[in-house]
């Protein structure tokens, strides 16, 4: 089983963090890790609407045929 991380784990791990990729890249870090864990909780959710992510067609363009 895993160990308990208590307050002491956390800080040494942001420490260890903080040196490893630096001040300026930590937030960039912390910004995709956040919107990843939104994007997948969307997903798993499913609250997340899929058509309004595709583009709307234009009325001039005809769908494409099916030749077989």
């Amino acid at each position: 089983m895993l160990p308990e991380v208590g307050i002491t784990g956390l800080i040494v791990i942001l420490i260890v963090a903080l040196l490893v990729f630096g001040p300026k890249r930590l937030p960039e870090i912390g910004r995709s890790l956040g919107k990843g864990m939104r994007e997948f909780k969307d997903s798993i959710s499913g609250s997340h609407d899929e058509k309004a992510e595709l583009p709307s067609r234009s009325g001039d363009e005809s769908p494409p045929s099916s030749t077989q």
